[in-house]
């Protein structure tokens, strides 16, 4: 049997997207949207006081999307369309962080001048230092913490531009 695949358009459903995602749980469901939004540069928005240039926008923008893929608390760092480390399925973004760093490194790969994606906010600036530390320049992140204040006065404290996407990867 074969399935013929929708001709295109302009929502998520005729461009035979799901827009919603089902998972079980226990003796009920979760449902919650679908990841389907497809970002843009002019989509970010710059929260602190050093703007990422051009090339660090596109680092960005790749790493988002890897980010996409990685699932629970992902931490990605990437440089010129590659990816160097990454970090998920940890109950902290900050272990993410940690072994995406602790991964490079057995790979023999530097994070200096990096882009770093987290598949939604910081909830604390120890993530944006320890990243900063690694060797990370720029950041995106979906934004939305009560704490974003704290972590965009860090990124300004560590000289690292950092942009909200308002959207976030991470699902349950």
């Amino acid at each position: 049997m074969q399935i013929d695949l929708p001709p295109g358009g302009n929502t998520d459903w005729a461009r035979g997207q799901n827009t919603v995602d089902i998972k079980r749980i226990g003796s009920g469901v979760l449902m919650q949207t679908a990841d389907n939004h497809v970002l843009q540069a002019s989509d970010l928005k710059v929260v602190t006081h050093k703007q990422p240039t051009p090339q660090q926008v596109e680092d960005l923008l790749f790493a988002w999307k890897v980010a996409k893929f990685v699932k629970s608390n992902a931490i990605v760092f990437c440089r010129d369309g590659m990816t160097m480390g990454v970090g998920a399925g940890q109950m902290s973004r900050l272990d993410s962080a940690r072994i995406a760093a602790i991964k490079a490194g057995h790979a023999n790969l530097s994070l200096q001048g990096t882009a770093v994606a987290s598949d939604a906010f910081f909830p604390f600036r120890d993530g944006l230092d320890v990243v900063v530390d690694e060797g990370a320049t720029c950041v995106i992140q979906p934004g939305g913490s009560m704490r974003d204040p704290e972590v965009i006065e860090a990124a300004n404290e560590r000289g690292v531009a950092m942009v909200f996407t308002g959207v976030r990867h991470f699902r349950h």
